[in-house]
């Protein structure tokens, strides 16, 4: 059996998926607290002077603290749902192409548990990704193990898969902040093109 792991935004997806979910999720109000305290943050990523994950933490801070959790998985669950109409048909052949193999596919991600577990639990894939804190049913605004990006993600997917045992290991992604998982594998794509293998 091989391992295929897929980073999800813009590899799986055509577009982003933590954006769009921000602004559905976020009441107006918190949206426009939110976007004045982090502006610095915001333009800074704009122009390049502050990476994704530092502006994810933050938004995601401003924007869940404090949150009802069931509420917030009841919006993921309905968020996930119209996420199929995102996906990239050069992702779904591969992804037709690995489960007529029996592979074990795992979706690797920085974007929410909120709206990934639902989704990958419908295909039946496995999921690592960014999952937020939460203390007596309120969301902290924290991230469970920090954001899963960059080495984080390789250092996941160690943690919860022995890779030698796998006959293959393949790996699919679309930013610098996949390298790390690109480079577990025997096979990567990166933006759809074969790399490695």
């Amino acid at each position: 059996m091989n391992l295929a792991l897929f980073d999800f935004d813009g590899t799986i997806t055509v577009e982003d998926t933590y954006t769009p979910f921000i602004y559905l999720s976020v009441p107006k109000w918190r949206l426009v607290v939110c976007y004045l305290i982090l502006m610095p943050i915001i333009l800074g990523f704009k122009i390049g002077f502050v990476g994704s994950s530092t502006a994810r933490k933050a938004i995601s801070k401003f924007a869940f603290m404090g949150r009802d959790e069931q509420t917030l998985k009841s919006i993921g669950e309905q968020y996930a749902l119209g996420l199929d109409e995102q996906i990239n048909p050069q992702a779904l052949e591969r992804i037709k192409w690995h489960q007529q193999q029996g592979d074990q596919i795992v979706v690797v991600s920085a974007s929410l548990n909120l709206y990934l577990a639902p989704w990958c639990q419908r295909h039946g894939f496995d999921l690592i990704c960014a999952e937020l804190k939460s203390n007596k049913g309120r969301l902290t605004g924290q991230y469970r193990e920090g954001d899963c990006c960059g080495v984080e993600k390789s250092r996941r997917i160690l943690q919860q898969y022995s890779i030698e045992d796998y006959d293959q290991v393949f790996a699919y992604g679309d930013t610098e902040e996949d390298q790390s998982m690109l480079d577990l594998a025997d096979i990567s794509f990166y933006q759809w093109q074969q790399v490695k293998g």
